[in-house]
């Protein structure tokens, strides 16, 4: 970018220039400035991608799972539970009833005595409180994806002599792709914002990096670099999310 920058006609003295004063003198050279930058915010994007995806992994193992449950055990589901329903879904509304900040406080000492953590601060805590903030909140898309389905469809499958097992594999879920793609498409940008406000409190990422950079030293300029990202990176998965249930539509 350097040599780039001097073709186009910048001088070297202006570059190092505005790098100085961007970096309020922690760079002399506009060199050692994008090698800087280029250096801290690769680590932060890899933190959050890291986060992100496993407590997305974990939330739409664990979201999906109970989301059937509450559908199937539901007044009018294949195997009516309602008071088992009643209790779980109870369970889920407090749960999503929780703010993340205080979800964070509240779980982030908890992460240190779990197998293959054992910290309650970095980025792999993280993936605890933001795995149980995702859990309740996926659930509920899925329970309402799935509510979207005919009842003729279940009738016709139950009427076939289908086991509850069958109906699900075969009927429910893959009825019901194109809305559950989109609701893990909307988990996922959730999941970006939470891990940013989870590093204010420690567990790394673009949002560690626009705290400790951007507020505390006043690096405006790193928290305009983190926002520009976190953009691409949310645009980039709501277009995916987007292509992918359009394709499985068959409507």
């Amino acid at each position: 970018m350097y040599n780039l920058l001097l073709r186009l006609g910048f001088s070297s003295e202006t570059l190092n220039e505005f790098a100085y004063r961007i970096s309020r003198g922690s760079n002399r050279t506009f060199d050692s400035y994008v090698r800087h930058m280029w250096r801290i915010l690769s680590q932060g994007t890899l933190d959050t991608l890291y986060m992100v995806a496993f407590s997305a992994l974990f939330a739409i193992i664990l979201g999906t799972a109970i989301g059937l449950f509450l559908y199937i055990t539901s007044k009018d589901g294949i195997r009516p539970m309602p008071m088992l329903n009643r209790v779980v879904s109870v369970i889920i509304n407090i749960g999503r009833s929780i703010p993340f900040v205080v979800l964070i406080i509240l779980v982030f000492p908890l992460s240190r005595h779990i197998p293959f953590i054992g910290t309650s601060i970095g980025r792999t805590a993280a993936i605890v409180p933001l795995t149980i903030a995702a859990v309740p909140f996926m659930s509920r898309v899925v329970e309402s994806a799935l509510l979207e389905l005919g009842d003729g469809i279940i009738e016709a499958a139950t009427s076939a002599g289908a086991t509850t097992w069958q109906i699900v594999s075969r009927v429910i879920l893959p009825e019901s792709a194109p809305g559950l793609v989109a609701g893990f498409t909307l988990l996922i940008i959730n999941l970006i914002t939470f891990s940013a406000m989870a590093g204010v409190v420690g567990s790394g990422g673009l949002g560690h990096l626009a705290n400790s950079y951007g507020l505390q030293r006043h690096r405006s300029d790193v928290l305009v670099y983190t926002v520009i990202i976190l953009v691409i990176i949310v645009q980039i998965v709501q277009a995916v999310g987007q292509f992918i249930s359009r394709r499985l539509d068959k409507r």
